[in-house]
């Protein structure tokens, strides 16, 4: 039991460290871990990944609002989004054939790593128009961060702001509709449609998810997926791990957040891909 705890308590050290720097969550890193490594039924798995998504957002929220670097107001709005889609999307399983769900997303995921990809060559992190979106301008979406990295306030703009909106009801519905988790999703509709940077993206991201998250994690506790012998020296050591990675990520260069996230992007699209075309990996 002891070295099972101890174990846990590293996994959740290393998954709070990148979850909260990648705003995807440490239930990407939990999971195949806790099945592969631990042999674990799949069920504690998504046990396991729930506690792990909602420690890391606690840990890093806090860290990201004291330091003013995420924005609540995106979130909630795309946080209503989430939600309309994950009810919709509960409602309308076994609808649809799933095989034709993760095609299309795993597609949108491809498309979302290519178009991250130009905006790192690009090199243009911060677009500023003439004239603000209507629509960000109405909900005063728009607003500024300190990046440690550059020692520079940045004023940003948010655009496309439907757009952002109707991916994030796409997410919902394939939490809902799959069962998959939406954090890339987030940065994606952020970072790709909004044209948010990509710190202040990964950072709402983060806040998002552990509202996400919540919501069902009642559920997965009294059908008996959380065991409390993996989830304390879980949390525990994703709480730590997660408020290291809040400071490594403000003083990280953009650019090598990207390089991390594009690769990961890349492969959770192909898997989504291979997955409706009937192979696993």
């Amino acid at each position: 039991m002891l070295h099972t705890a101890l174990l846990m308590l590293g996994v959740g050290i290393f998954a709070g460290i990148m979850g909260s720097i990648l705003g995807i969550g440490g239930g990407m890193i939990v999971t195949p871990i806790v099945t592969l490594a631990m042999g674990l039924d799949i069920k504690y798995a998504i046990g396991a990944s729930i506690i792990a998504v909602i420690a890391t957002s606690s840990g890093s929220t806090i860290a990201f609002l004291k330091d003013d670097v995420l924005n609540l107001r995106v979130a909630m709005f795309l946080e209503i989004a989430t939600t309309i889609g994950a009810i919709i999307g509960a409602l309308l399983t076994g609808a649809f054939d799933p095989m034709i769900l993760y095609i299309l997303f795993g597609s949108l995921l491809v498309f979302s790593s290519w178009n991250m990809y130009r905006k790192m060559r690009s090199g243009q992190e911060v677009l500023q128009h003439v004239t603000a979106d209507k629509w960000a301008e109405k909900f005063n979406l728009n607003s500024s961060y300190y990046d440690k990295n550059t020692k520079q306030q940045i004023d940003y703009q948010v655009e496309n702001v439907p757009g952002g909106f109707l991916i994030m009801l796409g997410a919902g519905l394939a939490s809902g509709m799959l069962g998959i988790g939406s954090g890339a999703f987030k940065v994606m509709a952020m970072d790709g449609a909004m044209k948010m940077p990509l710190k202040p993206s990964s950072a709402t991201s983060n806040l998002m998810m552990g509202v996400t998250a919540a919501a069902s994690a009642t559920v997965y506790f009294f059908n008996g997926s959380i065991r409390p012998d993996l989830a304390v020296p879980l949390a525990l050591g994703i709480l730590g791990g997660s408020t290291i990675g809040t400071r490594i990520m403000q003083v990280l260069p953009s650019k090598i957040i990207r390089l991390i996230f594009i690769p990961i992007l890349l492969y959770l699209g192909l898997q989504m891909i291979l997955k409706g075309f009937g192979v696993a990996i």
